[in-house]
Formats: structure tokens, C-alpha cells, sequence
């Protein structure tokens, strides 16, 4: 839960952190075991080796020899030239009453550790068979290989005591401390190249696009953001901007719709038509009136009226529902005057929709007795009662199919003249004009 809270740049510089570590110990440790291999491969080559020439050497050079005194300077100067060639680390000749003949190690004599060796010897041997030419062990104390090599001269025995140095990890650290330090700085290197990668192409831009939608939250619909990754996130960045497209035109249709039909009204009605006439696409602009509606609103009062305007819209979007297309537009210029887009080989039966649903469902709004007779008394402005009958819809198309209309303006001229005629109808209808000039 801790790790949630830190920001994205930080949580993944501590993940780029903890693999760059992670990688750095499991190489070292890797490094580690196969060098302390190598030098236990190698000490063990070297103790056989060095214990042969040792089993040789002093067999040959006490083969003759019989005094003690002789013994010991013979053993001396082979120790010598044991430790001057490298043959061995550490080499004692010791009697096996534990005293020292001949030795490179002054600890073993000065700290009385002959007698130990001896006694190590024998438990070897007693352990192993005395049939053996050497004794080998691993002193956990020193690290190192201790191998007792038996020399008999006549009627005594003397020990050989050879060491041999084990692999350990610090001689192993020595050993791979370049190719680690190398490794380790080219990993840092790498990880910080990566990092500065992710931070161009994923890390900044969710930064630009999380600033931009709180611009766009405060309402600022114009900003728009420049991502250039060639990915999935550039892909994001154009949808963003879309977003803020469509967002603005989304509010610029609320601020314009009609309150009571949430509709769009003349600006945009207008911004349709236009649009449609750059594109030059075919189609039907049908202009919707109510008849008889001022009449009822005088009788019914305003919020009867009210509710005959949202029928009406429901019934307009019904019948581009059911008859017309996806991409139909339907706009509310105020009052009982509404604005319907859609094709021509649309345009008739989305009409005949619209009249029949009209018709059909328009009655249940006027009072039994009205429904009966068909119609109502009004009084007109000099207070004469005049009969109205119930209320019709009137539709006036006027398309581009036929010739060609330059603009809205040119549009809703047309539609004034084809409104006129079909209001001259009775009952509902559909006109639509057809001339070509």
C-alpha cells in the first residue's frame, strides 16, 4: 500500500533500482562460486602435483642417508627448494616424536603445533589403513589442504606435512573484482539509459496528459497536448484531443439546446445544414409545425402546451429511429417549430412516421368532450369565437437532390414558401419541393 502512494516516476526508479541490484548480486554470486571452484580445482591439481614431487624428492635424497644430523640438513635445504619453486605453500618435516626437522612455517615449532600434526597423522592413518602413501585433510580453521606424506629411513618414520591453500571467497572477490565492477557499472549505466527512456515515452506524457485534463476539468475545451512517441500512448494523445473536440462541441450544443427538449437549437441547426452543403452530401431538410397549437395553449394553459412540445420530440426521434438513419439530425428552432436531416430515400418514410405517430397519440391530450366533437372554440384577437380543430403536424421538405442550395440561409427561404403551402392542408401532411430552378 506504501509503494502505491509514490509517484509513478519514483516507483519506477525504485523498480529500475531493485532488478539493477538484484541482477548486480546474482552475477556476483554467480562470479563468486565459479571462481572459488576454479581455485578449489585448481589448489587440488596443485596439492596432487606438488605431493608426488614431494613423495619423490625426499625418497631419492634420504635413500642413502642414515644420521640424523645429515637428515636434518638434507630436509632443510629440500625445504627450501620445495618453497623457492612454488611447489608448495607450507611444507614441515617432523619426527614422530614431534620434532621439527625442517620448516617454511615458524608457527609450527614456535606454537608446538608438530605434536598436533602428529597426532593428526596417526588418526589418519588408523582411520584410513596404514597401507596408504599419504593422508590428506581439510583444516576448517585455516582453510587450507593438509596432506601428511609418511618417509621411512630404516628403522624410523618421518612426517612430511604438506599445505595447500583452499578457494576462498575473499581470494575469489580479489579475483573477480574487475569483471563485478564492470559489470555492476554497465548495469547502472544500462538501468539509467532505461530510465530515461521510460521517462520520455511513458512517465512525460501521462504527466502532459494528466495536466491537460485537469485544464480540461476547469473548463479550458481549446488546450490540446503534442505527444510524438509512435505507439500506443501517441494514440492516446490524438484521442485525448478528440475528446476535447467532441467536449467542446458537446457544450457548445447544451449551452444552445433547448431547454425544454434538450435539443439542439439554431446554431447548431444551422452548423448542420452548413455542413451538410460543404460536403455535398444528398439530403432532406424537413421543417415541423405545429397546427392548431397556439389554440390549445390558450385552452390547455402553457404547461399542456409544454408537454405537447416533448410528445412532439419524442415522436420526431421515434421516427428517425425507426425509419431513418444512424447519422439523421434532429434540432428544436423553439416553440412548435422543430428541424428534421435526414436522405431522400429516407425522407418519406420517416415522415409518415412521424404523422401517423402523431395523429394517432396527439387526441389523448385534449379533454373527452374536445375528442369527441373534433375540434375547439377560441376567441381570436377581436374576442369572436372561432373553431380550431384538433391539432395536425405539418412537415415542408426542401432537399438538394433536384438543385443545388448554397446555404442555410437559401434553405430556410425555400422552406417558407413550402411551409406556406402545406399549412394550406388539412390535416397532417408531408410536402416536399421537387422543382429544379
Amino acid at each position: 500500500m506504501i509503494f502505491r502512494k509514490f509517484k509513478l516516476q519514483i516507483r519506477i526508479a525504485l523498480i529500475i533500482t531493485g532488478l539493477s541490484l538484484l541482477f548486480i548480486y546474482v552475477f556476483t554470486s554467480i562470479q563468486l562460486r565459479n571462481e572459488v571452484d576454479r581455485l578449489n580445482s585448481y589448489n587440488k591439481y596443485r596439492a596432487r602435483v606438488g605431493t608426488i614431487i614431494v613423495k619423490t624428492t625426499m625418497e631419492m635424497l634420504v635413500k642413502d642417508v642414515n644420521a640424523e644430523v645429515a637428515l636434518s640438513g638434507m630436509f632443510k635445504a629440500a625445504v627450501e627448494s620445495f618453497s623457492k619453486e612454488g611447489i608448495v605453500e607450507k611444507i614441515s618435516v617432523i619426527s614422530m616424536d614431534g620434532k621439527v626437522l625442517a620448516t617454511n612455517d615458524p608457527i609450527v615449532e614456535e606454537f608446538g603445533e608438530s605434536k598436533k600434526d602428529i597426532e593428526a597423522y596417526l588418526k589418519l592413518s588408523k582411520s584410513v589403513g596404514e597401507a596408504s602413501w599419504f593422508y590428506s585433510t581439510v583444516n576448517d580453521n585455516t582453510r587450507m589442504i593438509d596432506i601428511f606424506i609418511p618417509i621411512s629411513i630404516g628403522q624410523s618414520t618421518y612426517i612430511s606435512k604438506l599445505s595447500f591453500s583452499i578457494g576462498n571467497v575473499r581470494q575469489a572477490m580479489i579475483e573477480t573484482l574487475i569483471p563485478i565492477s564492470l559489470t555492476a557499472i554497465a548495469v547502472i549505466l544500462g538501468n539509467l539509459f532505461l530510465g530515461f527512456i521510460l521517462l520520455r515515452t511513458v512517465v512525460h506524457p501521462i504527466i502532459v496528459l494528466n495536466k491537460a485534463t485537469k485544464e480540461i476539468a476547469s473548463g479550458n475545451l481549446d488546450l490540446k497536448v503534442s505527444i510524438r512517441t509512435n505507439d500506443e500512448i501517441q494514440e492516446l494523445g490524438d484521442t485525448f484531443n478528440d475528446m476535447t473536440i467532441a467536449l467542446k462541441k458537446m457544450k457548445e450544443r447544451a449551452e444552445n439546446a433547448n431547454p425544454l427538449t434538450k435539443l439542439p437549437g439554431n446554431n447548431v441547426i444551422r452548423e448542420e445544414v452548413e455542413r451538410r452543403i460543404k460536403s455535398k452530401d444528398k439530403f432532406v431538410a424537413i421543417h415541423v409545425d405545429l397546427d392548431n397549437f397556439k389554440a390549445y395553449n390558450d385552452r390547455y394553459g402553457i404547461a399542456k402546451g409544454d408537454e405537447i412540445i416533448k410528445f412532439t420530440s419524442h415522436i420526431l426521434e421515434n421516427a428517425v429511429k425507426q425509419k431513418g438513419n444512424p447519422g439523421d439530425f434532429i434540432g428544436h428552432e423553439g416553440g412548435d417549430d422543430f428541424f428534421l436531416i435526414t436522405t431522400p430515400d429516407k425522407a418519406e418514410g420517416v415522415a409518415d412516421e412521424v404523422i401517423v405517430g402523431f395523429d394517432t397519440e396527439v387526441k389523448s391530450f385534449y379533454s373527452p368532450e374536445d375528442q369527441k366533437t373534433g375540434y375547439i372554440y377560441e376567441k381570436d384577437r377581436k374576442g369572436a369565437p372561432v373553431r380550431f380543430s384538433l391539432m395536425s403536424i405539418s412537415l415542408a421538405g426542401v432537399t438538394n437532390q433536384y438543385k443545388p442550395i448554397s446555404s442555410y440561409a437559401e434553405l430556410t427561404n425555400i422552406a417558407v414558401g413550402v411551409k406556406h403551402k402545406v399549412k394550406q392542408l388539412e390535416q397532417s401532411n408531408f410536402l416536399i419541393d421537387k422543382r429544379q430552378s
